[in-house]
């Protein structure tokens, strides 16, 4: 998918002598941790330097003290050979550095051109201008106009890069900028950041896609456990060797087998359409889909055609009108008129595209976040709450998943963004779902991590629970899928058998041609 370039390309990063950015010795501490150890870390002009390490490595706090949003409490940061201490992010802006955050910094009330024009000189409409002209140059569509709360998650993203492209850095960084883009979006991307590095500008560039770090980067700085491990050439180095770098040994291998044939149906959506009357919304038609027992439905399709509302209806967090409550069945009952916790009483799990905000609470524990969906799994007595269950269980979801963090009284958006979409997913699966519904479930998880909630997915389904995940990442979804469907501008295409289904036809129909898929098979 992504282009190929020679060595010596890749290694014209160091433009001069003096580093444009440099850090000596950086250390900073939390409560119960180190997230950052003596980090030495060295950026040419025009240089793309990849940061690689597994969640809670210690990469995002890396970025954050780059960009001031937290102070270090040792070490030393240069920038253009003069030591600096970058107060707040506005100052990194006005040094000349923009970064695009994992987890989104947008107010969701107002419209993508109000929320670039906080931090980008101009009117709105000098503003929403640029914003036209920008997606159509790098490839990133959005509508200036559109409130962000109507906006997927993958479209958030494309309003993130777009406002930091619009600041005109010097140094750009980027954590985890692909995660929800589709490939044609990622090449059209690459594309943009190999001419603003011809150009001089620098970028931070964080991904646990390391075919991406081997085809984009000039260098590559390796945490483990927030010291730096090596510093490597990435094209120099197969993906699998960068993996051993990042974790110490080899990446597991997915163990998928066929699924059995005969579950039942556990999950149906009937003919379901909507009529939003938000101007900018995709609003579905006439999807239909099963999921069975035992089964594994993946869809397919890129951010903003749709899945989002199709979750949400899914969920319960929006409903159906009660003379259309049959367009969604759980186990032959009609469910599309209930809410989310009465979905859940039946047996219903979900995993959310949003980590924070939706997936957990901020400011609880991971406890109570825990407790909030979790509940019903014996953890309330005569009224009261069963403390020694609520935290049996999170120490379990802890456990299980790996999750890095100081323990179940951390504070959920203390949590790396790897770690809490961990602990989000190992909540759902702990509360034994009949029926688990998925968005994005490795969403800015490392690669070991990845493939470990893959295969805890595939378990799930061994033990007969009936799971539909909603992916932009084509190769997890066939790593993982029995069957797949594609969506399209509101529209669900019959699912496909998913180890037979091919790439390049998916790719069409996740473009809207429908016609151009196989034979449709049934179980």
């Amino acid at each position: 998918m992504l282009m190929a370039h020679g060595l010596a390309e890749l290694e014209r990063g160091a433009r001069s002598e003096l580093p444009l950015l440099e850090l000596v010795g950086v250390t900073k501490r939390y409560q119960g941790t180190t997230a950052n150890d003596g980090i030495d870390l060295r950026i040419s002009e025009g240089e793309i330097h990849a940061v690689l390490g597994e969640n809670g490595a210690g990469k995002s706090t890396l970025m954050k003290l780059i960009f001031g949003v937290v102070r270090p409490d040792e070490g030393t940061i240069r920038w253009k050979g003069t030591d600096v201490s970058i107060r707040n992010p506005e100052h990194a802006r006005s040094l000349g550095i923009s970064m695009v955050f994992q987890h989104f910094t947008l107010f969701e009330t107002v419209t993508v051109a109000e929320n670039i024009a906080l931090t980008v000189p101009g009117s709105v409409a000098e503003i929403s201008n640029r914003i036209r002209q920008a997606s159509i140059e790098f490839g990133l569509p959005i509508e200036p106009d559109a409130l962000v709360h109507s906006l997927s998650i993958g479209e958030r993203q494309r309003v993130e890069i777009i406002r930091c492209l619009l600041q005109n850095p010097e140094l750009l960084i980027l954590d985890e900028p692909t995660s929800v883009l589709p490939p044609p979006s990622v090449e059209q991307l690459f594309k943009t950041l190999r001419a603003l590095s011809e150009r001089g500008i620098s970028i931070l560039y964080i991904s646990h896609k390391l075919e991406e770090i081997r085809s984009l980067c000039h260098s590559a700085t390796i945490l483990r456990q927030g010291r730096v491990t090596g510093t490597v050439v990435p094209a120099a180095k197969t993906a699998g060797e960068l993996a051993r770098l990042m974790i110490g040994k080899d990446l597991p291998r997915t163990k998928h087998p066929p699924a059995k044939a005969g579950g039942a149906v556990r999950l149906r959506v009937d003919r379901l359409s909507t009529t939003d009357p938000d101007p900018f919304a995709v609003n579905l038609d006439d999807v239909s889909l099963e999921v069975r027992s035992g089964e594994i439905l993946g869809i397919a399709g890129v951010s903003g055609n749709g899945q989002s509302l199709l979750m949400k209806l899914l969920s319960g967090e929006r409903t159906l009108p009660a003379s259309r409550r049959d367009a969604v069945e759980m186990m032959g009952e009609s469910i599309g008129h209930l809410h989310a916790a009465e979905r859940r009483n039946k047996g219903l799990a979900f995993v959310p595209e949003e980590r924070l905000g939706r997936g957990a609470a901020p400011s609880l524990s991971l406890s109570d976040n825990a407790f909030l969906t979790g509940h019903r799994r014996g953890m309330v007595g005569m009224g009261l709450v069963r403390n020694a269950k609520r935290d049996s269980f999170t120490d379990a979801c802890i456990s299980d998943l790996d999750v890095r963090c100081s323990g179940r009284v951390a504070p959920a958006a203390s949590l790396s963004g790897g770690n809490l979409q961990k602990f989000i997913v190992g909540r759902e699966i702990y509360t034994s779902p009949k029926v688990l519904v998925v968005s994005q479930p490795t969403w800015g998880i490392d690669v070991n991590a990845a493939a470990m909630v893959r295969q805890r997915l595939i378990d799930l389904r061994e033990d007969g629970v009936a799971i539909l995940v909603v992916s932009e990442e084509l190769e997890e979804l066939f790593e993982i899928s029995d069957r797949l469907a594609v969506m399209s501008k509101g529209r669900l295409s019959q699912a496909m058998d998913g180890r037979s289904v091919d790439a390049e036809i998916v790719g069409r129909m996740m473009m809207g041609m429908f016609d151009q898929r196989p034979q449709d098979t049934h179980r």
